[in-house]
């Protein structure tokens, strides 16, 4: 029976050079929603029908996405490699609109938080759209799981 969800995800920890204590609570809260409720489902079948739920491994290599996908046990099932060149710029706003809403969050009014956090949420709405349109025919995800799965992206293009 199929299962399409992610049950267990893991970050390269060699791709990730410094996180500061924001952006480590980003990739723990994105990491514990994406296990509360998501779907995820690859488009390929597998020869003994396996159908979820899978354990992912997200890294870099070469400027590349590469999506390690495996049964729940973890065996190696497929890596799905994904260009990331059309994400440069939205990480790269992405980190910009962060850093701008982290000092909102200490120093501004509730106004110009909720202004900043539009901005944020405006480009993440963004990017997780790109990213389900990158993943068409290759995985099947719902938006949700597309937003969070690119803040883990961003995690792993920080380099101190």
């Amino acid at each position: 029976m199929a299962d399409p969800r992610i049950i267990d995800i893991e970050l390269d920890q060699a791709t990730i050079i410094w996180r500061s204590a924001d952006v480590e609570q980003e990739r723990r809260i994105a990491i514990f929603d994406i296990l509360e409720g998501n779907h995820f489902a690859p488009q390929r079948e597998h020869a003994d029908g396996y159908a979820g739920p899978y354990a992912i491994r997200l890294r870099v290599e070469e400027g590349r996405l590469a999506i390690d996908i495996g049964r729940a046990d973890k065996a190696p099932l497929e890596s799905i490699i994904l260009g990331l060149g059309r994400f440069r710029r939205p990480i790269k706003d992405y980190f910009a609109i962060c850093d701008s809403y982290f000092q909102a969050i200490r120093q501004s009014t509730p106004q110009q938080i909720e202004t900043v956090d539009m901005a944020r949420r405006a480009i993440h709405n963004d990017a997780a759209s790109l990213l389900v349109e990158r993943l068409e025919g290759k995985i099947d995800l719902d938006f949700d799981t597309a937003r969070r799965l690119f803040t883990l992206i961003c995690v792993l293009h920080i380099k101190g």
